[in-house]
């Protein structure tokens, strides 16, 4: 090793880590109480500034050692964890793209803290907000420089909390808060399939590192590169607002404009066509999954247009037009494109950037109503409808997933305090039947056909409706033979097993229990 490069690998892994440790002396000095108020913004301007500063400095000297010595390409820093086989490197791999991506990265955040300065001038939250943006101008390098997929995803999960925290900026207000959350969740989905991607990274190549993925993708064959692209894929989509997970990007904007900008208009919504980019020698023998890829980047590029034509503030214009360019980016990427798509990355986080910082003067320099109604949407009143609904992805993701997850946590409830409570001796909080005592006096008062079928008979789908008959059989013994015979001992036990059967019966009796028992099952195959 010359000494140029033993140079630069004693600094490049500042790159990252400048920006993270800004971010913690920032948090420090605010819990100590040095830097709170308006007079504690001077010093966390000044941490903020330096830290983007030194880091684009750094990024400059590794642009230059490429550009006259060589590029640095695969760097092996030290070991950062390891049991048995599993061995996971700190480690960058700094490509031509990679070296682009950065400087991009580094100078727009100088820029965009450099703006926030002023922008947000004497706000309560001040110094949390830089605390964040330099948390996630680490995050963002990282991702990039990252020279294998689990540091990757460490990166790609700090810039994720940025994102959640920045959102919910102005954590006093619900609307702020609720849409943080939802965002948070739906890029959680796309976390899975990165978690997945790893675990398949090592199960068919036996490594975690991009250059031996990247050079042994020919090795995978058809069916790994398919799965493991799709997992990926998952990840991209999530991440960079495509596809179904469209909606979410809308609901980012309840943060400050400097968040807006650097997070969903320049850097943070491309994270997911970097991660396409990168894949190009496994998507290139996955052409099933190129082929969804363009698909979801076509449709999503069609949604973002119409919908921006509705659109009546600046800041969602900007944000729809985004979702569009990024769509238009995974098409590329989808028919093989890959520098085109590269191209068009750089140039329009620059570009963005830009409009999003210049979106408040403009509403100033505004001089004319709201645009009229399309000629297009004019004419096409379900268009326009579709359009102004957002094609109503938000309330299909809310019947799909929303609604039965609600469901299932209210049902769980329902089991805790009905079965659990009862079994560890706690009260029970319910007004349900508990013994059949209390049902025979029900009964002596009310119709016993229309007890039996709200408590007992309430079933759906095969699983459901098994429990009915197992309730009936034991409805009638109990009924029949334990009452009929007076036998207390067994009647007491009776009284015990049955109140439990049925309550479980009644929670059990939903089809996305059975759901739920495949996805186990598969789980435990697996």
């Amino acid at each position: 090793m010359n000494d140029a490069n033993a140079l630069l690998y004693a600094f490049v892994w500042l790159i990252p880590i400048i920006p993270m440790l800004a971010a913690l002396l920032i948090a420090i000095g605010f819990v100590s109480g040095k830097n709170r108020g308006e007079s504690g913004e001077r010093q966390t301007t000044i941490i903020a500034n330096s830290a983007a500063f030194l880091s684009l400095l750094i990024i400059i000297a590794v642009d230059l050692h490429a550009l006259f010595v060589e590029m640095p390409g695969h760097i092996h820093l030290a070991q950062w964890f390891a049991s048995g086989d599993y061995q996971i490197n700190f480690s960058f791999y700094l490509d031509t793209f990679a070296l682009v991506m950065m400087t991009l990265i580094a100078v727009i955040s100088v820029l965009m803290i450099r703006f926030s300065v002023n922008y947000m001038h004497r706000e309560a939250g001040y110094q949390r907000f830089f605390m964040i943006l330099s948390l996630f101008m680490g995050a963002m390098l990282l991702i990039v420089m990252a020279g294998n997929v689990v540091l990757m995803f460490t990166g790609w999960e700090l810039a994720g909390v940025s994102s959640y925290l920045l959102i919910a900026y102005v954590y006093d207000r619900p609307i702020a808060v609720q849409n943080a959350t939802r965002v948070f969740i739906t890029n959680r989905i796309g976390d899975a399939g990165f978690i997945i991607a790893i675990f398949l990274c090592y199960h068919l190549l036996n490594t975690l590192q991009w250059t031996e993925i990247l050079n042994s993708a020919d090795t995978i064959g058809p069916l790994g590169s398919n799965i493991l692209t799709a997992s990926f894929l998952l990840a991209a989509i999530a991440k960079s607002a495509q596809g179904p997970f469209a909606p979410w990007i809308s609901r980012a904007l309840e943060g400050p404009t400097p968040s807006s900008a650097i997070f969903y208009g320049s850097l943070m919504v491309h994270s997911g066509v970097y991660l396409m980019i990168r894949l190009q020698p496994v998507l290139e023998n996955a052409p099933i999954i190129m082929g969804f890829l363009a698909a979801i980047g076509l449709l999503t590029a069609l949604y973002g247009f119409f919908s921006n034509l509705v659109q009546t503030d600046v800041k969602s214009n900007l944000i729809f037009s985004t979702t569009s360019q990024v769509g238009l980016m995974f098409f590329s990427c989808g028919m093989g494109w890959f520098e085109l798509a590269s191209w068009h990355l750089v140039l329009h986080a620059i570009w963005r950037a830009y409009q999003f910082l210049h979106a408040p003067a403009m509403m100033h320099m505004m001089d004319k109503e709201t645009r009229p109604v399309h000629p297009m949407l004019r004419k096409q009143t379900w268009l326009y409808t579709a359009s102004l609904q957002r094609f109503w992805l938000d309330p299909i993701a809310d019947w799909i997933l929303v609604k039965p997850i609600k469901r299932l946590a209210h049902d769980t409830e329902r089991f805790d305090e009905k079965v659990i409570n009862r079994l560890v001796g706690l009260p029970e909080q319910t007004s349900a039947i508990s013994s059949v005592a209390d049902w025979e006096k029900q009964k002596s008062n009310s119709s016993t056909s229309a007890i039996h079928k709200e408590q007992v008979s309430r079933a759906y789908g095969l699983a459901g409706k098994l429990m009915e008959k197992l309730a009936d059989m034991l409805y009638w013994f109990e009924e029949h033979l334990v009452l009929k015979s007076g036998g207390e001992g067994l009647l007491k036990l009776l009284n015990i097993i049955g109140h439990y059967l049925l309550q479980i019966e009644e929670l059990l009796s939903e089809p996305r229990y059975l759901i739920l028992i495949l996805l186990a099952t598969f789980v435990v195959i697996i």
